[in-house]
């Protein structure tokens, strides 16, 4: 090759060698992840929604703290009365939750506003998302649209934890078409992608929801992949739980549910563990519904006193492990405020499987390794 040729091709031979160089740097290329500063907010029933939300100068609303979030932001709520009926729609981030918290459990008592526009006391449409220890009341209602839903939560692994949520939808028609209700509501966006805890509702108080036997009012309904632990559920019109649509790979677990129509329905889904809950004192115990799958399981639940009947599971269907005894509450009535804590000599005690160990009951006690794991929602 002449020399007049070679210099010919120099500009040709750096321009591969910078594209050679460039794809290798493209094959290296560093993945960096934007640092999350954790951030808090104050709301006090003295506060004003212009505040910046300081502990010295606190919002008023939820409804202005859920404008103000973003990933990492923690949402302390004081005691005092606010008004429900508002939407939180900011996502977080798997390592930035967004948590809207109760500083005292149900000391922040959430009312409908004196002209409700919402049928949903918190919509809650985001993900990533922890709701704890709010007391959700509709017994309030004065006007406007009456609360037909305590918490409805859309979206994925969010959590709900810790509240309490009480007269809804009590005063409102029963019927297929505007008279459905649900204390706690989970749906969620995982459906397809093989999820097996996409939201939690955990160690809640839900009681007194819908008009008496009205079928279409849950006290808490999951329709996605989830777990369901250490709740209280009663009084509740329907099914004081129910699994439905997208349930599947659902746990339910170390629950008690009692005084209702129903206390577990499946009713949809397939993979789904029921296992350590005490059901007590409804008209149907557990029972499947419609499109219930054939891999459900049921393990090591109380369940009697159920006035119709205890057990009404799809054909070929069995339940394992069952205790036919009553629970042995410390103070049980069908009205008032129950004691569902275990009395010594209690038949729900010890007789758990170890899937209710790996956190507190509904009180906070330990469910220690070593110690037996009790059925239903309160550790003896």
């Amino acid at each position: 090759m002449t020399l007049t040729r070679l210099v010919s091709l120099l500009p040709a031979l750096v321009l591969a060698v910078l594209v050679a160089g460039c794809s290798v740097k493209d094959e290296h290329t560093v993945a960096v992840t934007p640092q999350v500063v954790p951030t808090e907010l104050t709301v006090a029933p003295d506060g004003l929604d212009s505040n910046p939300g300081t502990p010295a100068a606190p919002l008023r609303s939820l409804a202005r703290a859920a404008q103000l979030v973003m990933p990492g932001t923690t949402v302390n709520v004081l005691p005092g009365t606010y008004q429900g009926g508002f939407r939180t729609t900011v996502n977080g981030l798997a390592n930035a939750r967004i948590v809207f918290r109760a500083s005292e459990r149900w000391q922040a008592r959430l009312v409908p506003p004196p002209l409700s526009r919402s049928a949903v006391a918190w919509d809650n449409r985001a993900s990533y998302v922890d709701i704890q220890g709010f007391d959700i009341d509709g017994s309030a209602h004065i006007a406007g649209q009456a609360w037909n839903t305590g918490i409805d939560s859309g979206g994925a692994y969010n959590r709900i934890a810790f509240n309490q949520v009480q007269h809804i939808a009590t005063a409102l028609p029963c019927g297929a078409k505007g008279g459905t209700g649900i204390g706690v509501g989970v749906d969620g966006d995982g459906q397809g992608k093989g999820l097996v805890m996409v939201s939690m509702v955990v160690g809640n108080s839900v009681h007194d929801v819908g008009a008496a036997a009205c079928p279409y009012v849950q006290g808490i309904r999951m329709n996605t992949p989830g777990t369901v632990r250490n709740n209280i559920v009663y009084r509740v019109a329907g099914a004081g739980i129910q699994l439905w649509h997208d349930a599947r790979k659902v746990i339910v677990v170390n629950n008690t549910v009692a005084a209702s129509t129903t206390g577990i329905l499946a009713g949809s889904g397939d993979h789904n563990h029921v296992i350590n809950n005490i059901v007590f004192d409804n008209r149907y115990g557990v029972t499947e519904q419609g499109a219930s799958g054939k891999h459900n399981s049921y393990r090591r639940n109380l369940v009697f006193g159920n006035r119709e009947t205890d057990w009404r599971l799809a054909e070929g269907m069995r339940h394992s492990g069952t205790v036919a005894a009553a629970p042995g509450f410390i103070a049980y009535s069908r009205t008032g405020t129950p004691d569902f804590r275990l009395a010594a000599g209690s038949a729900a005690i010890g007789k758990g499987l170890e899937h209710g160990a790996d956190g507190p009951d509904f009180y906070g006690k330990s469910r220690g390794q070593r110690d037996a794991v009790d059925l239903g929602a309160c550790q003896h």
